[in-house]
């Protein structure tokens, strides 16, 4: 089965950046996934199993090296084109 998911990371520190930077650079190096990068949030596609290993592996490596942190995610059991603006039917 084929989702999408929305993901976004809070370090609990002060200088949050450099680990939302090795999370988001560590997840990409993840197979079988797409991902997309705004400055809200990451969104991935992909196999259901894909998308919850990438996180899985990601955010553990994350948990081991960058301290105390929250992660906040959305599963959708759709594939939705991350390339596409969204149809709001106006």
């Amino acid at each position: 089965m084929r989702i999408t998911a929305e993901i976004s990371l809070y370090p609990l520190r002060d200088d949050y950046i450099p680990a939302v930077q090795s999370f988001i650079h560590v997840l990409r190096d993840q197979p079988g996934i797409e991902i997309r990068v705004n400055q809200m949030s990451t969104q991935l596609t992909g196999e259901l199993r894909d998308v919850s290993r990438a996180v899985e592996r990601t955010l553990e490596k994350s948990f081991e090296s960058d301290g105390p942190q929250a992660l906040v995610a959305k599963y959708l059991n759709a594939d939705l084109p991350l390339d596409e603006p969204p149809d709001l039917g106006t």
